[in-house]
């Protein structure tokens, strides 16, 4: 078959179809909201259309025509701008759409039509939903955000002057530990943000999930003091605890993978059976009532703060240099028994510590991946059982039942 080719005929109708739609989103604005905006559903498809014609002389060497053009337009939006103002009317969107839109179609012509699009819709969206962005404005909390920023900031800051090089007889490398945990902080950041974005919409279960991307240890404490506060939403909160920690083995699988794909082939089956085991004992738990009660999960901390990404890169070289010391010491049985200790609390650190830089053919340490996970599920099963009295016996045989399973997998 052969290629579909955009000729000039298709792109100045793309550049004219696109036109069209900023105008008539425009134009509905002016009938919804009552109000005075500049241009239309004629308006802005004469401008795109002189953005295409701008475009063509330019191709045909009239280079100054698109230029001048450009100037043309933001000169009459300018001009209506200036008019709005004097009129005490404040906002530059739609004069602003309007240059856009003379660029959306000079685009149509000049490079690959996905970009002329890309902008034309990607304008018409930010227009129409201008409502909904500011709600969504108005939820935001600042400090997070700022927090978000803070870590960003950081980010592009340290990165590159990060030398990219081993140090030590460990191989500890700057730039690669800090490429983990941005990583690692992103992972986390969309199950953060999707908790807090959806859990306390659809309840504890999805709250479980959602959360279970970030850390499933937190999620596992956090529901349990809601089972301990409300002992008719502990089978609930049972249920969010096992889904958090359905979704570690997933997590880590795709950090494995990212990390060090060597080890995936040896991996991926086993943790996701037991992702799936995971998936089979909540779903043995009769949910109650309370479901859809209060499912926000608020202990949740967000993984784009400075303090715990600085704080997993520093636990991260710890085991790293933990690890080397003890298999130069004591040999595969000290890393086996390390990932079981290691395992009470969060396990990504000594994990990424094992998989980077290894050679994935290395049976010792796929199994005490899985021994460290192991370890994990025991200690949050130990935590749940604690906090949520009230299924304190369903608790522990699941726990204890899921835990007992990973034996043959290590032995595997």
């Amino acid at each position: 078959m052969a290629a579909f080719e955009w000729t000039t005929e298709l792109r100045f109708i793309v550049a004219l179809a696109l036109g069209f739609l900023v105008g008539l989103e425009r134009e509905s604005t002016k009938f919804e909201q009552q109000k005075l905006v500049f241009g239309g559903v004629r308006t802005h498809p004469i401008i795109s259309m002189f953005g295409f014609g701008c475009a063509w002389l330019f191709k045909m060497g009239v280079t100054f025509m698109l230029p001048a053009g450009l100037l043309a337009v933001g000169a009459l939006t300018s001009i209506a701008y200036i008019a709005k103002i004097r009129s005490e009317r404040f906002g530059s969107t739609s004069e602003i759409s309007a240059l856009l839109t003379f660029i959306t179609g000079a685009l149509a012509l000049l490079v690959d039509v996905w970009a002329s699009m890309a902008i034309g819709v990607m304008n018409t969206i930010l227009l129409s939903e201008k409502a909904m962005l500011e709600s969504y404005v108005e939820r935001l909390n600042r400090v997070e955000f700022l927090a978000t920023m803070k870590f960003l900031l950081v980010t592009v800051i340290i990165y590159p002057v990060l030398p990219n090089q081993e140090f030590t007889k460990f191989a500890i490398n700057p730039t690669r530990i800090w490429q983990i945990v941005i990583l690692v902080s992103t992972i986390g950041f969309v199950g953060y943000y999707l908790e807090k974005r959806f859990g306390d919409r659809i309840g504890l279960w999805m709250s479980g999930i959602l959360g279970g991307i970030v850390s499933s240890t937190a999620l596992t404490i956090a529901v349990g003091r809601i089972a301990r506060k409300s002992p008719e939403r502990s089978k609930s909160a049972l249920q969010a605890s096992i889904l958090a920690s359905s979704v570690m083995y997933l997590r880590i699988l795709v950090l494995i993978w990212v990390i060090n794909v060597s080890f995936v082939p040896g991996l991926w089956w086993k943790l996701l059976v037991l992702a799936v085991i995971g998936v089979a004992l909540s779903l043995r738990v009769s949910s109650d009532h309370a479901t859809n009660q209060e499912g926000e999960i608020p202990a949740l901390q967000n993984p784009f703060e400075i303090r715990p990404a600085i704080g997993f890169a520093i636990l991260f070289v710890i085991l790293s240099i933990v690890t080397g010391l003890v298999r130069s010491y004591l040999g595969d049985s000290g890393i086996l028994v390390l990932s079981a200790v290691v395992g009470v609390s969060d396990i990504d650190p000594f994990i990424l510590s094992l998989v980077q830089g290894s050679d994935g053919g290395m049976h010792v340490f796929a199994s005490a991946i899985v021994l460290a996970m192991m370890s994990n599920t025991i200690a949050k099963g130990i935590y749940f059982a604690v906090l949520g009295s009230a299924v304190r016996r369903q608790t522990i045989w699941r726990f204890a039942l899921w835990a007992v399973l990973h034996i043959p997998l290590i032995i595997l």
